[in-house]
C-alpha cells in the first residue's frame, strides 16, 4: 500500500460561528498529485492552510508526514515547500538571489543552497536569468520561480494554491510540463485550482468540496463516468426560438438538460444520435456541437452556477 502523507478524519475549521470546513475525510499518498477543487468559501483554502501548519484545525484529527500539526507545526513547515497564489519574489533580488536567501530560512549550508539554486533554475528554464532582476520578468518566470523557490529545502509534500492562475496558455502548459515532472520524481502535490483543465492534467485523484463538506470523489476519470454522461450536445437556437426549443428537449431528455441564456446543454451518451433525435422533433439549432464530457461538467453538475464572491 501507498505511504499516507497526510490523514484526516473529521477535520473541522471554524472561525467564531462560522464554519469552514465540516467534518472532512481524506487520506493522500506520497508521490500522488491530489486536487482540491470547489467554489470560492468551499472550504479548500482553509483545508490547505491547516495542511499547511499554519491554521490549526478546529476539530476531528489531522495527522501530517505521522506528526501532529499542532504539537510539530514548525518540524513539519520544514519538510513543505509552498507555492502561494500570489507571488512573493523580492523584487529587488535577482532570480538566483532570491534562491538562495529563501534557502537560509531552513538552515542550509551555503554550499547546498548554491548548488540546489543552479539546479532548479535549469528545472524550470530560468538559467539564462539567473541574474536578472525579479521586477522585468514575465508573469509565466516569476510562478516557475516561485516554484523553484518552494523545492529549495526538497520538500516532501508541496502545496500550491492556484498553480497557474493568470497566466497565458503557454505559460500554464510550461507551468503544467514543470509540475508533472515533479510527480515523476516522486514529490507529492497537493493543489487547489479554478482551471477545471488543470486538474484533469495534473491531478490522480481529486475532492470536489461545496459548503465546507466534501461532494464528491475519485479520479478525473471516475468524477467524469459517476456524475457526468459520456457526451455532451452543445445546442444554440436563434434568440426567438431558444425558450421553445429548450422547453421541448426538456420533453426529451427530462433528467440531464440545462439551458443557459445561450445555448442548450443536452448530456447524453451520443451526441450524433441526441442530434438526430432533436431534428425529428422539428428543431433546427442555428450551430451543433458534440464533445466528450469534461471535469468542468461533473463541478457545475455538483456545485450549481451560481457566483459565489
Amino acid at each position: 500500500m501507498p505511504e499516507v502523507l497526510v490523514r484526516a478524519r473529521g477535520l473541522t475549521k471554524q472561525f467564531g460561528g462560522f464554519t469552514a470546513v465540516d467534518g472532512i475525510d481524506f487520506d493522500l499518498y506520497r508521490g500522488e498529485a491530489f486536487g482540491f477543487l470547489g467554489p470560492n468559501g468551499a472550504g479548500k483554502s482553509s483545508t490547505m492552510r491547516m495542511i499547511g501548519c499554519v491554521s490549526p484545525p478546529s476539530g476531528g484529527q489531522l495527522t501530517i508526514l505521522d506528526s501532529d500539526p499542532v504539537r510539530d507545526g514548525p518540524a513539519i513547515r520544514a519538510r513543505l515547500g509552498v507555492v502561494p497564489q500570489e507571488d512573493t519574489l523580492d523584487v529587488e533580488l535577482t532570480v538566483r538571489e532570491n534562491l538562495l536567501v529563501y534557502g537560509r530560512y531552513f538552515g542550509l549550508p551555503k554550499k547546498v543552497i548554491r548548488e540546489r539554486a543552479d539546479a532548479l533554475l535549469e528545472f524550470v528554464q530560468l538559467t539564462d536569468r539567473a541574474h536578472d532582476k525579479v521586477e522585468p520578468l514575465s508573469g509565466g518566470m516569476k510562478r516557475r520561480l516561485t516554484i523553484a523557490r518552494s523545492l529549495i529545502n526538497e520538500p516532501d509534500i508541496l502545496l500550491l494554491d492556484e498553480p497557474s492562475t493568470g497566466l497565458d496558455p503557454q505559460a500554464r502548459h510550461v507551468v503544467w510540463d514543470r509540475l508533472y515532472g515533479l510527480k515523476q520524481r516522486g514529490v507529492t502535490l497537493i493543489l487547489t485550482t479554478h482551471y477545471m483543465d488543470e486538474a484533469e492534467q495534473l491531478c490522480d485523484r481529486l475532492v470536489v468540496m461545496d459548503h465546507a463538506t466534501i461532494v464528491a470523489a475519485g479520479t478525473p476519470r471516475e468524477l467524469i463516468e459517476t456524475y457526468s454522461t459520456p457526451e455532451v450536445l452543445e445546442l444554440r437556437f436563434t434568440p426567438d426560438c431558444h425558450e421553445q426549443g429548450a422547453g421541448k428537449l426538456r420533453d426529451l431528455y427530462p433528467e440531464r438538460i440545462e439551458a443557459t441564456a445561450d445555448r442548450v446543454m443536452l448530456y447524453v451518451s451520443d451526441g450524433d444520435e441526441a442530434l438526430k433525435r432533436v431534428r425529428g422533433l422539428g428543431l433546427e439549432p442555428s450551430s451543433s456541437f458534440a464533445r466528450r464530457s469534461t471535469l468542468e461538467d461533473v463541478f457545475l453538475h455538483l456545485t450549481g452556477r451560481r457566483l459565489i464572491d
